[in-house]
């Protein structure tokens, strides 16, 4: 067997020899900076239509952070086929004779997959920040002020645990095409319909995206049911669960 370090080395050169992974993160950077400059500018040229209700402080930070659903989109991608090029071209099973621990080598897996994401995710959310104040002109906000430094940090912790979400997943499923065509329906089509209907709504307040999307509240609502750090510890604990559930799979289904 491969020592850990030996591991973690072969996990990294995998993911940095896969083009299409490479671009995903770099879409995930592009795209939450790249909308979230373009609408805080638009909102500081038409700050009294953009502004809304004035009875609620303007949040400076969330303008900045209007193109993380992009952002979401392109890291559970990224999430997706570090877990599912394995599959799709055969290579899982040379990792399993070098690596017969299989939750050892998930383990490796999530540990570089996750650092390289929030390495990503970090300089995304700081870049993004810094760039939408400076579009927001004489309405922007600074990380000294309350919360601000936290929702920040936030959003960097909320596109990391989407990316292990989607790798569990896919791990789960054993199959990238088949991972993409549930999430990605999840999470830009049944979670905002759901999140939309009274009847169910409250259930839908508990899925990974609408938890993680607390997280960057800077300003905390009273018609929400719970804050960012409560929205914290719900998306960690389905990120948990998807890692879980695909150690439990990959030790049990052969490759």
């Amino acid at each position: 067997m491969a020592s850990f370090p030996a591991i973690l080395q072969s996990e990294w050169t995998k993911i940095r020899s896969v083009r299409s992974t490479i671009w995903t993160l770099a879409l995930t950077f592009v795209v939450t900076l790249g909308v979230g400059a373009l609408l805080s500018l638009l909102t500081n040229n038409n700050f009294e239509e953009f502004a809304g209700d004035r009875r609620t402080p303007f949040d400076a930070t969330g303008t900045a952070f209007s193109g993380i659903l992009l952002g979401e989109l392109a890291i559970i991608v990224f999430g997706v086929l570090a877990i599912g090029n394995e599959y799709s071209s055969g290579m899982i099973r040379a990792s399993l004779a070098a690596v017969p621990q299989r939750g050892t080598l998930l383990t490796g897996k999530a540990l570089v997959l996750g650092g390289l994401a929030l390495a990503v995710s970090l300089v995304t959310a700081f870049a993004t920040f810094y760039l939408g104040q400076a579009m927001l002109g004489d309405h922007s906000t600074t990380l000294g002020a309350p919360h601000v430094l936290r929702a920040v940090f936030g959003a960097a912790l909320y596109l990391t645990m989407l990316c292990l979400f989607a790798a569990g997943v896919t791990a789960m499923l054993h199959n990238q095409t088949l991972a993409l065509g549930i999430l990605v329906p999840f999470f830009f089509l049944l979670s905002p319909i759901l999140s939309a209907v009274p009847k169910v709504r409250t259930v839908a307040h508990y899925f990974p995206d609408y938890a993680g999307s607390r997280m960057l509240l800077v300003y905390e609502q009273t018609d929400q049911p719970y804050g960012p750090w409560s929205g914290f510890l719900i998306c960690l604990a389905w990120t948990a669960a998807a890692l879980l559930g695909g150690a439990l799979v990959l030790k049990k289904r052969d490759a």
